[in-house]
């Protein structure tokens, strides 16, 4: 058992998503694996899952990803 609590990394002033509660954090409040960011504002992070869906949709469509053309029948996903 450690003696002493490890510290989150982050500063105030960076915004942060938490995945696991869905709220917006200032700081970061939870840990790495269950927050996005940071972003520079409020607004940044509130929308961080629909940034993220846009970035996803953006790369699948992306020619150079695509392995389809390769007779590979896509990705892992």
């Amino acid at each position: 058992m450690a003696l002493f609590k490890k510290r989150t990394a982050g500063k105030p002033g960076e915004w942060y998503y938490c995945l696991k509660h869905g709220t917006v954090e200032e700081g970061p409040e939870c840990r790495a694996a269950d927050r996005m960011g940071p972003y520079d504002t409020r607004e940044e992070a509130s929308h961080a899952m629909e940034t993220a869906r846009e970035r996803n949709e953006a790369w699948r469509q992306d020619p150079r990803w695509n392995d389809e053309r390769e007779g590979g029948g896509g990705g892992t996903g």
